[in-house]
């Protein structure tokens, strides 16, 4: 008999990306085995395939993309409670240490030794989801609701991120309920903030960006308005009249303008949560102290994954709108120029089916 072959998406290098088979996986004590139902591309894969790496994480050894997936359990090892073969899980890419100082105070997203699904950051890379199988810790594996599409389900990461810049608001912000929200960029993370605010009671929530397709996305799971800011770049000036207007902004977009606008159009005492990866970029300090506002940041997730997962299965959120591609997972290359187009991608996946 021929032994079955796990097809895998494995990046060799900058504009490298191959469709390629290995043998598949046996899991161990402790781990189970998921058949990938949905994969997602994220950001940090168009970069690695784009570019060779994010800033100074490079692409040093061949690497399989992907670290937002949903599947279906097909094999446990020994000393799994709790699951069963045939439940559809969403599976966290997060592993980290438990034992580095971060960790000790519960502040795992911080981790000294994170090992994260489908990352360049340390070497060994860590191998990540996008292939018909992989072998997961059991711990990983988040239960999905039966009837939840399963690329939705796969949206759990993402969503968990966002889910984190929530915390984060609510921290330093207090209550959303009734509150005015500005979103800069409805790429993935941006669409998924907005559902969010409307879902924590935002009364107003004005989402900017440079594309009409994304913008109805964002229009569908819960702005009460959108701006091209490509065609009408004035367009958010009034929210900028009497010191600003907007309580709280999430800025997803990680460009220099959109934080230059969340800035002048948050009032005084107002927050921004900047969620998108930026490198250095100019800031104008002397608004931001005049209006004394809050500026903080985010960073992927930690409880808020399994919250996420709570989210999807209840179907309390519009996410549906969010994936606006699926490809064949033997479609790999033309799915990923699709995910970089921004005039037309929203969220990308790939599915494998047997």
């Amino acid at each position: 008999m021929t032994q079955a072959l796990n097809r895998i998406v494995r990046l060799h290098g900058q504009n490298d990306l191959r469709l390629e088979t290995e043998p598949m996986p046996t899991p161990g004590p402790g781990m189970v085995m998921v058949a990938i139902g949905a994969v997602g591309f994220c950001g940090s894969d168009l970069h690695y395939h784009s570019e060779g790496g994010i800033g100074t994480i490079r692409v040093r050894e061949p690497i399989i993309l992907g670290h937002e997936a949903a599947g279906t359990i097909v094999a446990l090892g020994e000393g799994v409670p709790g699951l069963a073969e045939g439940d559809v899980v969403a599976l966290n890419p997060s592993h980290p240490c438990g034992e580095c100082e971060f960790c000790a105070k519960g502040q795992h997203q911080h981790c000294l030794n994170m090992r994260f699904k489908g990352s360049a950051m340390f070497l060994p890379h860590e191998q990540g989801f996008m292939r018909d199988r992989v072998v997961i810790g059991a711990a990983q594996c988040h239960k999905i609701a039966q009837g939840v599409p399963v690329t939705e389900a796969a949206l759990a990461e993402p969503l968990a991120v966002c889910r984190r810049a929530i915390t984060r608001a609510l921290e330093v912000a207090g209550d959303l309920t009734d509150k005015r929200v500005l979103v800069t960029g409805a790429g993935p993370i941006g669409v998924l903030c907005v559902a969010l605010a409307r879902h924590f009671g935002a009364r107003e929530i004005v989402v900017t960006d440079l594309h009409d397709a994304t913008l109805e996305v964002a229009r569908q799971v819960g702005a009460t308005q959108v701006i091209n800011v490509a065609r009408e770049a004035e367009a958010l000036a009034p929210w900028g009249e009497n010191k600003g207007q907007f309580d709280l902004a999430f800025e997803c977009s990680a460009a220099q303008p959109a934080l230059r606008s969340a800035i002048a159009s948050v009032r005084p005492l107002g927050t921004i949560v900047q969620v998108g990866v930026m490198g250095d970029t100019p800031v104008p300090f002397n608004m931001l102290v005049a209006k004394e506002l809050n500026v903080i940041g985010t960073h992927r997730f930690d409880a808020e994954f399994a919250q996420a997962v709570e989210l999807i299965n209840s179907r309390a959120l519009n996410l549906a709108p969010v994936v606006t591609q699926v490809f064949d997972g033997a479609e790999a290359l033309e799915a990923i120029k699709v995910a970089a187009d921004r005039s037309c991608a929203v969220k990308v996946q790939l599915v494998f089916t047997p």
